[in-house]
């Protein structure tokens, strides 16, 4: 399962239909997003601390991003933009499915979060800058990586941080994020390419290119013991911080 529907010209008309037609049952924690669920909490770890350490706050701060906007590319009904939001953040959404807005929109209201949610070309939007750039699982799902990686990188503000994950392309990834998750209907069939997904190596390139410099990416592993979880083990996905060169 992926928040791959970014709103960006490089993305896939068929991405796009594929996950707006999953919108309905996004926040559903037993329905087709349910990876997604047991994934936020580990992507949200690692944004925790990553934030902590860019900014050098107070790791026992309830909002370490008050006074920060946020920018969450392909944010899928929410699941990223809400916590974020509760950390402080003036967080705005941005996805390719309608579908998806309009549950994120309805989602934010019921809970009483503000955040702005907008659907369309992510580089037709005139959004500015942010202090934080997110955008998880979605580069694989990016015609033309490049030009994706430009257009985020134009939306980060000087000395911001952004956060990337995607699956790494292995054998191990192939073997379970497509045959055995989508075999066990743990996501649904289609959601993922293997041949478009990117190693570490080609993500740092990427960015490089865009003028960035990436971190050395975490990965996020599964076991039956712990779960999904940050470990070394790159294998099945990773990800990343990445700023500004010479930031």
């Amino acid at each position: 399962m992926t928040d791959a529907t970014v709103a960006n010209a490089t993305i896939r008309a068929e991405e796009a239909a594929h996950f707006g037609a999953l919108a309905a049952e996004w926040w559903d924690p037993k329905g087709s997003s349910a990876m997604l669920h047991k994934l936020n909490p580990v992507r949200l770890a690692f944004i925790r601390d990553a934030i902590d350490l860019h900014w050098a706050g107070d790791i026992r701060a309830i909002r370490p991003l008050a006074g920060k906007a946020a920018l969450d590319v392909g944010c899928g009904a929410g699941l990223l933009c809400e916590p974020l939001a509760r950390l402080g953040a003036s967080v705005t959404g941005v996805d390719a499915a309608a579908e998806n807005i309009a549950a994120a929109r309805d989602h934010a209201a019921g809970v009483g979060l503000d955040i702005d949610y907008r659907h369309g070309e992510l580089s037709a939007l005139g959004l500015g800058t942010f202090d934080l750039v997110t955008s998880m699982e979605v580069i694989e799902h990016v015609a033309d990586k490049a030009a994706f990686a430009a257009e985020i990188a134009s939306h980060l503000a000087p000395g911001g941080l952004m956060v990337l994950s995607t699956p790494n392309r292995t054998t191990a990834s192939r073997t379970l994020l497509i045959g055995a998750a989508e075999a066990l209907g743990a996501v649904p069939k289609g959601t993922h390419h293997w041949e478009d997904f990117i190693t570490p190596d080609e993500l740092r390139e990427l960015l490089a290119g865009a003028g960035l410099a990436m971190s050395e990416p975490k990965g996020i592993s599964f076991s039956v013991g712990k779960g999904l979880h940050l470990s070394d083990n790159l294998a099945l996905n990773y990800i990343v911080t990445a700023q500004r060169q010479g930031a």
